[in-house]
């Protein structure tokens, strides 16, 4: 995709690279799009560089993306549908989703406290867009049904390999060898 300039329709929340803290594009703001992967976007609005939710794009005028996650009678939370949400993630750099790349260790339901608890990891510790994936992951994971809190703890033990990868990820990167 190219860069291009948009003007916000609405406030949209948003997440400045690579901390990850919260703001919000005010309407009628003029941002330019850097990249689109995965369905989120990369802006730049103030020369600083901000990630936006492909579920928020709408705000931007762009096609929002859907989540979308069947009703529950039990009030549970549903594993499945916390996969769902992790497998809508992608790496900022890698049009793949967190899941297939193998950086998610673990995801435990604590369904007395209505929490996700989450283990994961990144291709290279001094990777800068941790805080930006963790807080990718407590924004989607907080869509779930019936999800109230998302507790996401970055590890690096054991180290990442591509041999993680699920083998439709090494097929999207080349690395399938």
């Amino acid at each position: 995709m190219e860069k291009r300039m948009v003007v916000a329709q609405t406030d949209c929340p948003a997440r400045l690279v690579p901390a990850g803290t919260k703001i919000t594009i005010p309407k009628d703001t003029f941002v330019t799009i850097t990249q689109a992967l995965g369905g989120n976007y990369t802006v730049v609005i103030n020369g600083n560089m901000a990630r936006v939710d492909g579920t928020d794009a709408g705000a931007l005028g762009l096609k929002a993306e859907s989540l979308e996650f069947a009703e529950n009678e039990n009030n549970e939370i549903i594993e499945e549908q916390v996969w769902q949400a992790l497998k809508s993630i992608y790496d900022p750099e890698i049009p793949v989703n967190l899941v297939d790349l193998g950086l998610i260790y673990s995801m435990e339901i604590d369904r007395d406290a209505k929490a996700v608890n989450i283990n994961m990891t990144l291709t290279a510790p001094a990777c800068g867009m941790g805080p930006v994936l963790v807080s990718d992951i407590k924004y989607r994971v907080a869509k779930v049904p019936n999800v109230e809190t998302v507790n996401v703890e970055l590890v690096f033990d054991p180290p990442w390999t591509r041999d993680m990868m699920s083998d439709e990820a090494k097929l999207a990167t080349g690395l399938f060898f």
